[in-house]
């Protein structure tokens, strides 16, 4: 507890004198003597760190360093040294563990400050040090705080001497036995080679002759992949067992760096999505289609990280609505009619909060919003076709993700929907209307790339009565609805993702009446 406390006062006291503190010599002193002292053989002393707290001046004055006027080298030592201290700070936060893997969004979710930015592990790599610098031997200079990493040195990166460094880091990484295993004709390298291909030639041939080019012995060309090994680099766990047999490297690589649906947002970011659904039916009599009801919706959520597990935001709907006749298309909704059966505008806003019910169940949450109607008359009249509920919507969602092997997962989604809860007119009392529906989602997902997603999609969604057919009491199923599709989505930034989905759709009403109906998906997501 006291060392807590001096820890707390230390920070607050460098950071009250800290603030814009230009980058210089004595940054990269201080960042040496501190590798010199806590690195030996490769490996981090976390359980002395912990004790002294001598990581947090440090990691104090990364957070304030001003960098304008730097020249390259200055910033790109600055950055390299930057994400190793921070590694080692984040697995602090939560020693002792046995892998950076037991904690949660470790590289993709937990935001640090580098100069003033707000970053993710991840994008500190790719946006501020391999993106501008464009330098493949990063890749044996980074630690990610395994004992599958390339072996971290007990000194700092500096500007002056910052290329022999590499130089010697890299070519020491490539004749390290433990890192380039032979035997025989055979070796093995290590998966961040099939990670970063594209840093290496883009072909396992030119990663070959990349890695020759430093090897005092070349290797053939008979090689393969070996396990990457996920335990902690801790000193005090010379004989922990190895993650690798917890769980596939690349299975944790691709599902790491993918955006997960079901996860909360880290503290302090911030995420944005746009869902445009066009719904469109096609009905008639006697096997010939005669109308179209067409309905465009666009959803837009916005959420804020209060806190790692708990994020809160809110949630807006605009509808447009056409009712015609056929032939027409499904995105004749967007144009405009004398027929009187087209209508829009904005139905409803509210808030809602999104829970990480269990830390244990990184990829588990329970969203949870509660609209209130916008306009009058919504559900229509003689004169206007039905836009959206007259009362409020209350949605509870529980959102789940596993992954399966080393491309693929199964997404799962499970909602308690209360629909048109609002006002009697003519009682002025609260009335609860009783429309209830359970949809059940289940998403397959393939991951061919680190930033592309194919899935297939299944929906099943009844909605309930408190009474039957009958008129008497009793919860039974008044209406339904399945829908089957596929989609895809792609990163094209770590901050920005476009995903389209088409999906077939049946109710009980379109299958009474022979009908037909299909959605089409446009979403988009922002992350900041």
């Amino acid at each position: 507890m006291q060392r807590t406390i001096k820890s707390i006062f230390l920070l607050l006291i460098i950071s009250a004198t800290a603030y814009g503190q230009n980058i210089d010599k004595a940054f990269f002193d201080e960042a040496n003597a501190f590798f010199q002292q806590y690195i030996t053989e490769g490996r981090v002393n976390y359980k002395s760190l912990q004790a002294t707290g001598d990581l947090v001046p440090l990691i104090i004055k990364v957070e304030k360093a001003n960098l304008d006027g730097t020249d390259e080298e200055t910033s790109k030592a600055f950055y390299l040294n930057a994400y190793n201290l921070y590694v080692i700070y984040l697995v602090l936060r939560d020693y002792p563990l046995q892998s950076v893997q037991d904690i949660p969004g470790f590289f993709d979710k937990n935001k640090i400050n580098v100069a003033g930015n707000k970053v993710t592990l991840n994008q500190l790599e790719k946006d501020f040090i391999l993106k501008p610098f464009n330098d493949s031997r990063i890749h044996f200079v980074l630690i990610c705080g395994a004992i599958g990493c390339p072996p971290i040195t007990n000194f700092a990166y500096s500007p002056k001497k910052l290329e022999a460094q590499l130089e010697q880091q890299t070519r020491t990484a490539l004749n390290e036995f433990t890192f380039i295993r032979t035997n025989g004709d055979k070796t093995e390298i290590s998966q961040i080679f099939k990670w970063y291909i594209e840093d290496f030639g883009g072909t396992k041939s030119r990663i070959i002759d990349y890695i020759n080019n430093y090897r005092s012995t070349p290797i053939s060309k008979n090689t393969s992949y070996y396990p990457y090994d996920w335990t902690l680099n801790d000193t005090n766990l010379t004989d922990a067992p190895r993650s690798e047999d917890k769980k596939s490297s690349t299975s944790i690589e691709n599902n790491e760096r993918r955006y997960v649906v079901s996860s909360a947002i880290p503290i302090g970011s911030y995420e944005m999505k746009i869902f445009n659904n066009l719904y469109s039916q096609k009905t008639g009599s006697d096997g010939i289609f005669t109308d179209r009801s067409s309905f465009f919706t666009t959803t837009i959520t916005a959420l804020y990280g209060f806190t790692n597990r708990l994020n809160v935001g809110i949630n807006t709907r605009w509808r447009k609505v056409r009712n015609h006749a056929l032939p027409s298309l499904a995105f004749a909704v967007f144009g405009s009619g004398d027929d009187g059966g087209s209508r829009s505008g904005l139905t409803a806003f509210g808030p809602m909060v999104r829970w990480a019910a269990i830390p244990q169940w990184e990829n588990f949450s329970i969203q949870s919003s509660y609209t209130f109607s916008i306009g009058d008359d919504l559900k229509g009249n003689s004169t206007d076709p039905f836009i959206d509920w007259n009362g409020a919507i209350w949605n509870t969602q529980f959102f789940n993700d596993f992954p399966i092997g080393d491309n693929f997962s199964l997404f799962t989604e499970v909602d308690f929907i209360w629909e048109d809860i609002g006002r009697d007119k003519q009682n002025e009392g609260v009335y609860f209307d009783n429309k209830t529906s359970t949809p059940l989602t289940v998403i397959l997902s393939y991951f061919p790339t680190l930033k592309s997603t194919i899935y297939a999609l299944t929906g099943y969604a009844p909605s309930w009565s408190l009474e039957n057919n009958n008129g008497e009491s009793g919860l039974t199923i008044n209406d339904y609805f399945y829908q089957g599709g596929i989609g895809g989505k792609h990163q094209f930034t770590p901050n920005f993702e476009i995903e389209l989905l088409y999906s077939n759709f049946t109710t009980k009403f379109l299958k009474d009446s022979e009908g037909q109906a299909a959605t089409y998906n446009l979403g988009l997501r922002f992350n900041l």
